[in-house]
């Protein structure tokens, strides 16, 4: 998966991959990428909790045991918990730290025999699809730390399927706004230095945010998954597998080693527009796009001043955020959703305060002057006009009672005054 593992745009995937498992299958999630970080028990608990709740699964975190502080037999549980799991699942963190972790831990081998055997259900996301090639990306390393642009050793899951690869997720990610930041942060001239790098045998798969690789061993079919596409790179010439394609793994085999130059046409469903993947039919959208909607939604409701709209995109944007609450990838995403959504309640607090400062605020600027106008009518003895000034108060819900030191009035709220339409019965002449 390139990105969104633990978002609403993959759960229909999630499910069908659990589909056929057992009752109670054994499903483990392997914390290790993220190990390092100090909140890593909110990001496995916020994991557990989406595949609970999302998915149906029940889950076990897998701890980020150091071989130092365990003891051997410790070791021999882990690994064989995750030898003997149905479903396995690890994700965002650093390629890098995985790697050394689970070299030492022993795992990547038990990994690379679950493929091996064609064992369950494998899942890795983001970070950790970075460590399924024969080398590996250390994104933190060369992004955040501006270390030399070069391949780690990778755990070589896909080598075991004759695919000689390196794997590159968030492959389209456009995050850096006036800077490039596609292929997972690397940017065009950094992943043309590192692809030199590669064997003439080897290729580059890009995987696109949430967008998915799934590959049926017993079929022996790859399919690609998601809102965006699959890219075969090869000395920076790509060949694009869109979203809804499936390839034989023979075929895959043959894009990979470079044998196979045919065009790989898009499949017959809706498209995301020009010159973009093809999205499943009713796959939700990102939390930027759902954000992005809420606002515009709000916008228009402002413009065309509609409380009730307004409030409405309100409460659609907080239902959004909160689904997208265990996404263990969109922390900073989800600060940016509430920040749009408080800008939202505070851009209402003017109208709201104009409203409880109603009626005096704008009906009493004019209730006033008006029955005065009635006053003198009468008096001049123009009780025609006159009532046609108290019709006209009384559509606008103003009350006027009638008492031997004057005139009072009151207004009655409710819904506003709509204007006169073609078809209204024509107001009382004069």
């Amino acid at each position: 998966m390139g990105s969104g593992e633990t978002s609403p745009t993959m759960v229909t995937l999630h499910r069908e991959l659990v589909a056929h498992l057992g009752a109670d299958p054994g499903a483990a999630i392997l914390e290790t990428p993220y190990g390092f970080q100090v909140n890593r028990d909110d990001i496995s608990s916020r994991a557990r909790d989406y595949f609970r709740r999302s998915v149906g699964l029940a889950t076990a975190v897998v701890s980020d045991a150091v071989a130092e502080t365990v003891s051997e037999d410790a070791l021999d549980g882990i690994r064989d918990q995750v030898r003997r799991a149905a479903w396995v699942f690890s994700g965002p963190g650093s390629p890098s730290y995985a790697l050394g972790r689970w070299r030492e831990q022993g795992l990547g081998q038990v990994l690379a025999d679950r493929v091996r055997r064609g064992h369950g259900v494998t899942v890795m996301a983001s970070a950790a699809a970075c460590t399924v090639g024969f080398a590996a990306l250390p994104v933190y390393e060369v992004y955040k730390a501006g270390h030399a642009p070069v391949w780690l050793e990778g755990l070589d899951l896909l080598g075991v399927l004759g695919l000689p690869v390196v794997v590159i997720p968030h492959y389209d990610n456009a995050e850096g706004g006036t800077h490039d930041t596609r292929f997972c942060y690397l940017g065009e001239t950094r992943l043309a230095s590192m692809e030199r790098q590669l064997p003439d045998t080897a290729a580059v798969l890009g995987i696109d945010e949430h967008t998915a690789l799934v590959i049926d061993l017993d079929a022996a079919v790859a399919r690609v998954w998601g809102r965006g596409v699959l890219t075969i790179r090869r000395r920076g010439v790509s060949t694009l597998v869109p979203s809804g394609t499936t390839l034989t793994l023979e075929r895959l085999r043959a894009l990979v080693a470079g044998t196979d130059e045919g065009e790989i046409p898009a499949p017959r469903q809706p498209s995301a527009g020009p010159g973009a993947a093809a999205r499943p039919t009713g796959q939700p959208v990102t939390l930027q796009e759902a954000v992005a909607t809420a606002e515009a939604r709000f916008d228009a409701a402002r413009t065309a001043q509609d409380a009730g709209a307004m409030v409405d995109a309100v409460l659609a944007l907080e239902t959004v955020i909160a689904a997208w609450a265990t996404d263990t990838e969109e922390d900073l995403g989800a600060d940016w959703a509430r920040t749009v959504l408080r800008g939202m309640i505070r851009q209402l607090t003017r109208p709201a305060q104009q409203g409880m400062r109603e009626p005096d605020l704008t009906i009493g600027l004019i209730a006033g002057p008006l029955l005065e106008l009635r006053r003198r009518l009468r008096t001049q003895g123009a009780y025609d006009l006159a009532d046609v000034v108290r019709d006209a108060l009384a559509a606008a819900r103003v009350h006027i009672r009638d008492t031997p030191d004057g005139s009072r009035w009151h207004f009655t709220p409710g819904e506003a005054p709509r204007p006169a339409g073609p078809d209204d019965p024509a107001p009382p002449q004069a």
